[in-house]
């Protein structure tokens, strides 16, 4: 295993996509959450991948590209409100879902007819994709860098924590440091007359409005598999239970404004709900470490990032 790469120079970064070429997986950050990289067009290193996180195969991975022009390789059907999010929110915290091509097989649709796309906006995720598309990379294939239905990591240590044990000795993770947004894209249904949102994040329904000019539908049941949608999810080992309340020796996470209960543990006091989506995984792998049986979370009241953190903290809960 050649381990972390904490020294990422275009170097480093041209033997990562060559490595990815050649069917190693790569672990890299992305301003969302760290992703467990694949070729996205190698079915037997995307097999692999699966096989490292211990993914069910008819759960989809979404696809990271260097550029805007090549979505059509992966997608067709590119209705005009997309093309506004494109040019809005691309690179960024934003996943769109359209019909697929012959391009974009089963193996990372999940057997689907459609397939999750976004261009990441992390210097050296866009970096990594430059150099992967200079020899012949269409895309790659990145599901969050831990075991299925697990926390999402947010550092590097985590996905080592995390995969070590699985991966190949040619595997690799690139160190980016922390996320700057650390919970996962939205992640958009882009095959109907107007766009429907299947998972929250930080690409909220009033800027998916504004630069659309379309007022968005309340959401509803979509037949469509997507990542992070299964009811428990984002899970640590702890219970997690929502609740303003913890008994004395319990994990409890909430804005700072709210008082810790007596003889808990705070794991974490953000100020700001930026800092809640940023903070919240690694206090939810933090309460693993410190061996506490449940973390009692306060969730955060809005809309926008508010409810894709209380989406995160609801399927949590699940476990």
């Amino acid at each position: 295993m050649s381990g972390i790469i904490s020294v990422c120079s275009i170097n480093a970064l041209e033997q990562a996509a060559a490595n990815l070429r050649s069917g190693g997986l790569v672990a890299f950050p992305t301003e969302t959450v760290y992703g467990l990289g694949a070729d996205a067009s190698n079915e037997v290193a995307v097999k692999r991948m699966y096989n490292v996180k211990n993914r069910p195969a008819n759960h989809p991975v979404i696809v990271h590209i260097a550029r805007i022009d090549d979505v059509t390789y992966w997608a067709e059907e590119i209705p005009d409100y997309a093309i506004s999010l494109i040019r809005d929110y691309w690179p960024g915290p934003m996943t769109l879902l359209f019909q697929r091509t012959k391009n974009a097989g089963d193996f990372i649709t999940g057997g689907q007819d459609v397939v999750g796309i976004r261009i990441p906006a992390h210097p050296l995720a866009e970096n990594l994709l430059a150099e992967f598309r200079k020899i012949g990379g269409m895309g790659i294939a990145a599901p969050s860098a831990n075991r299925y239905g697990a926390v999402s990591p947010t550092d590097a240590n985590a996905v080592s924590q995390e995969l070590l044990e699985f991966l190949a000795a040619k595997d690799q993770i690139i160190d980016g440091g922390p996320c700057a947004i650390g919970i996962e894209s939205t992640i958009i249904d882009c095959t109907k007359e107007n766009p429907i949102i299947l998972r929250p994040g930080a690409i909220t329904s009033e800027m998916i409005e504004a630069s659309t000019g379309i007022v968005l539908a309340p959401d509803k049941l979509e037949n469509i598999r997507v990542p992070g949608s299964t009811k428990q999810h984002y899970s640590p080992k702890a219970k997690v239970l929502v609740s303003k309340s913890a008994n004395p020796g319990e994990g409890f996470i909430a804005l700072d404004d709210i008082e810790t209960p007596t003889n808990a543990i705070r794991l974490i006091s953000p100020r700001t709900i930026e800092e809640y989506a940023r903070q919240l995984y690694s206090a939810l792998r933090q309460a693993d470490e410190r061996q506490v049986d449940s973390v009692s979370i306060v969730p955060p009241n809005g809309d926008g990032l508010a409810m894709a953190i209380r989406d995160r903290i609801t399927r949590a809960s699940e476990n």
